[in-house]
């Protein structure tokens, strides 16, 4: 009986554990079915800057609505959250939020690659140079602006960006394509360097291959050291870039690619999608979605190629919010349950490109017929814009306000926020990132599927030298 008892006992315990226990945790759709606990052969690394979980709802919703796309390309392989404060602000810089994912270290805003102290400590190239991989770094900022900077130089101010070039050149870095080319020449070749050092001559004797254009790049070698610089200070919006020679980030992502795809010992690739902040920072809400865009065909790319390859590790995630996006907000003081995507789509210009067509003084009624497809204004709006011509920044709140009033897209700050960010991950070693975790996290995950060990790792010095290829 007592038998019969003990056996009845644990066999409700069992149930009862079966019917509360937790569930198993399943691998994110689009996952590769085999087992990912092997160490990834090479690390795709992508930052949609200034990215936070409204904006993939903004996207998302905008190609529903106007292509019939109901999911963007890293949906399915949302795995977490990533916390950005840094070690002085619960609201982070790019500096900061980046030098955390790179070093894994909190830092102070502006720091690039040092920690709270001012000490250089080591970036996640350096430990992928130390392995032997080849490194590249593709973004449509400067190349020597924050999150570049963060993995590749080591600078106690992200101001100090003619140092940071000079560092780049001497990090062994395979590839390295953005803007940025102001840092890279004298002020006597049209750049702004005063120490009157043109580094585009110091690479070319180096052993990188130099480009300047969508063009020139299409036409560059795939083998060898690659040195693009597209602008002399950002490249340019998504929504502007027709009026360019500039290539489309998912063609830099292809080239790098293709160019790393080679590698002996595997390749650690950053690609950031930078300008998708810079948007954020200007309210621009059809800049931003036009640069997220843009950044998903890239994170298409490297999942293209991820797939293919079946040893790449693709990891998505942003170093912080910008702007406080609000897909939604109140009109006249009354909140309203909807937001228009549609009128998004008749914007073809970025906010900054109207208000230099304003400054240089084209009628804003006009500017905002071409460039926006409105052709009635309010009153009052008519009033504000009249009122804001001559003042950039008042005209960019006005630009911005008349066009999310149509939207019905809000937004809180012309900064950050300190919202969490999304991480998004496919291939080898994707369970490393399942959960929310601080933005530290993230580098020190990364170093050990890389087996390495970043603490030991001594940085590069300053060095003014760049090394011979």
């Amino acid at each position: 009986m007592l038998d019969r008892l003990m056996r009845d006992g644990l066999a409700g315990l069992f149930v009862l554990c079966l019917l509360t226990a937790p569930p198993a945790l399943a691998q994110p759709a689009g996952q590769s079915t085999h087992t990912t606990t092997q160490a990834p052969e090479n690390v795709i690394l992508l930052i949609p800057d200034g990215f936070g979980p409204a904006s993939a709802t903004f996207a998302r919703d905008y190609l529903r609505a106007t292509s019939g796309r109901f999911e963007l390309a890293f949906d399915s392989l949302h795995i977490g959250s990533t916390r950005t404060a840094s070690s002085d602000s619960r609201i982070t810089d790019s500096a900061a939020a980046g030098t955390a994912l790179a070093t894994g270290h909190k830092t102070y805003n502006g720091a690039i690659s040092v920690d709270s102290t001012g000490r250089p400590v080591a970036h996640l190239v350096e430990a992928a140079e130390a392995r032997g991989m080849t490194t590249g770094l593709v973004v449509t900022s400067r190349i020597t602006h924050a999150t570049p900077a963060v993995f590749s130089a080591h600078v106690r101010d992200r101001g100090e960006e003619d140092r940071i070039a000079v560092q780049q050149l001497d990090a062994g870095i395979e590839i390295l394509m953005g803007g940025g080319l102001r840092h890279f020449l004298p002020d006597a070749s049209g750049g702004q360097r005063t120490d009157g050092r043109n580094l585009v001559d110091e690479a070319t004797e180096a052993g990188y291959h130099v480009v300047r254009s969508a063009s020139a790049l299409k036409q560059a070698p795939r083998e060898g050291a690659l040195l693009g610089l597209f602008a002399d200070s950002h490249m340019a919006y998504e929504i502007d870039r027709a009026q360019t020679q500039q290539p489309r980030l998912a063609t830099m992502t292809r080239h790098a690619l293709d160019r790393l795809s080679g590698s002996e010992n595997g390749f650690f690739l950053m690609v950031e999608g930078s300008r998708i902040d810079h948007a954020g920072h200007s309210n621009d809400a059809a800049a931003h979605l036009q640069d997220i865009l843009a950044f998903e065909e890239a994170v298409t790319a490297a999942l293209d190629y991820a797939r293919s390859d079946g040893e790449t590790l693709v990891l998505v995630l942003s170093d912080h919010e910008t702007g406080g996006l609000s897909v939604g907000r109140n009109r006249d003081g009354e909140g309203i349950y909807e937001w228009h995507p549609a009128p998004l789509a008749k914007v073809t210009a970025s906010q900054g490109a109207m208000v230099r067509s304003i400054m240089d003084g084209s009628e804003p009624e006009r500017v905002l017929a071409t460039s926006a497809g409105i052709d009635s204004l309010r009153a009052e709006e008519t009033e504000r814009l009249r009122a804001a011509t001559g003042n950039p920044r008042a005209l960019h709140a006005a630009l911005s306000e008349i066009i999310g009033r149509r939207s019905l897209v809000g937004w809180t700050s012309l900064a950050h926020t300190a919202v969490d960010v999304s991480t998004y991950a496919y291939g080898p070693g994707w369970e490393a990132f399942i959960g929310s975790h601080e933005n530290t996290y993230i580098a020190h995950a990364l170093a050990r599927l890389l087996d390495a060990d970043l603490e030991a790792l001594t940085p590069r010095s300053e060095t003014t030298e760049i090394r011979s290829r």
